[in-house]
């Protein structure tokens, strides 16, 4: 069948999963307010293109944390991707790699990281932080050891929101699936009624992270550091200060507190508050290039695309995490040229206005 946008790949991923596993990947905290807020506040903004403008020499390609990207995309960390795909994270990065892009490996990976990295491309690691700070920055040593380019350090996950699907399924890990770079015990396979195993997990392996454990993972490694979460300009401006070289704009995919404010609706204002001391990335909602074009008229510098990456690993593997990443060429491309812009960074200059539809 022809994919011909990402949401034909999402008819295609809930057709090929179980359905507490399309819940898993699907559902947000909640009554999942923010998970509905991230796709309306997309749909609210509208661009105001250039008319006249020489397309010539027009490309997608761009710098992201001092590497090159074919496009301003890496793919998020998800965790746990053999949920969806027998090679998971493997087939995943292999295909970002083809594609040009990041890939961001999760902590929680299914597949222990040296395996995934040595793939090739551009990994980045995505850190949590743990009660065993020891062990945690082993984990960021192991990612330097390994190749990766940077540390993705989620910081808004002190335990995991309380997903109410995954709680009604009482969902668990099926014993095939392991947290594989940490020995994660049997308490992410344990099932019970009305209680998330993964939840429960991550409640008895996390600790809430401080400004404190950004300067611990600051010291401890050479790399770029991004911190993912980031909603307040408050805290986007204190990042900046810390020395952190990026940060992700993200309400976790509308998985963590509902009610969180979308993270395309603050964009701008944590782009201008920060002032390119450090790059500003978009995660949360992205459904197609123009979504990527509107954050980068907002500020950002790339965006990061999890759910639909992990569509097209459960449709087609490898393939199908192309396909997405190629749809987003394609669509990006096209936005960019009906809008008047020959390069990402031109963007920027586009207007925006918020419309009451949507």
């Amino acid at each position: 069948m022809t994919h011909l946008c990402l949401a034909d790949l999402e008819r295609a991923a809930r057709d090929a999963l179980p359905g507490e596993i399309w819940d898993f990947l699907a559902g947000g905290s909640g009554a999942e307010v923010s998970l509905a807020a991230n796709r309306a506040a997309f749909e609210r903004i509208f661009l105001v293109p250039r008319m006249l403008r020489d397309l010539t020499g027009s490309t997608t390609e761009v710098e992201i944390l001092g590497g090159r990207a074919a496009l301003p995309v890496a793919v998020a960390p998800v965790a746990y991707q053999r949920l969806f795909h027998p090679e998971g994270e493997l087939a995943a990065a292999r295909a970002a790699r083809d594609a040009g892009v990041p890939y961001t490996i999760c902590s929680l990976s299914s597949v222990p990281l040296e395996e995934i990295a040595a793939v090739g491309g551009t990994p980045w690691f995505q850190l949590y932080w743990l009660r065993d700070e020891k062990r945690c920055l082993e984990l960021v040593r192991r990612a330097e050891d390994a190749g990766c380019a940077a540390i993705v350090f989620t910081v808004d996950v002190p335990w995991m929101g309380r997903r109410l699907r995954d709680m009604r399924n009482g969902f668990a890990l099926p014993a095939h699936v392991t947290a594989a770079n940490f020995d994660a015990g049997v308490a992410a396979h344990r099932r019970a009624e009305g209680i998330s195993a993964v939840a429960d997990h991550t409640a008895r392996e996390f600790a809430a992270a401080t400004w404190e454990s950004v300067d611990a993972v600051r010291a401890h490694t050479d790399l770029p550091l991004v911190l993912k979460g980031i909603l307040a300009v408050e805290d986007a401006r204190r990042a900046a200060g810390a020395g952190a070289a990026g940060i992700v704009v993200s309400n976790h995919g509308g998985r963590q507190l509902d009610g969180a404010v979308p993270g395309i609706e603050v964009l701008g204002e944590i782009a201008a508050a920060v002032s390119g001391s450090c790059e500003v990335l978009l995660d949360g909602g992205i459904r197609g290039g123009g979504d990527i074009l509107k954050a980068a008229a907002l500020g950002a510098s790339a965006v990061l695309v999890g759910q639909p990456a992990m569509w097209g690993l459960a449709a087609a593997g490898q393939n199908g995490v192309r396909e997405v990443l190629d749809l987003l060429a394609v669509e990006l491309r096209n936005a960019m040229g009906l809008a008047g812009c020959t390069s990402v960074p031109a963007a920027r200059g586009l207007g925006t206005r918020i419309s009451g539809y949507g």
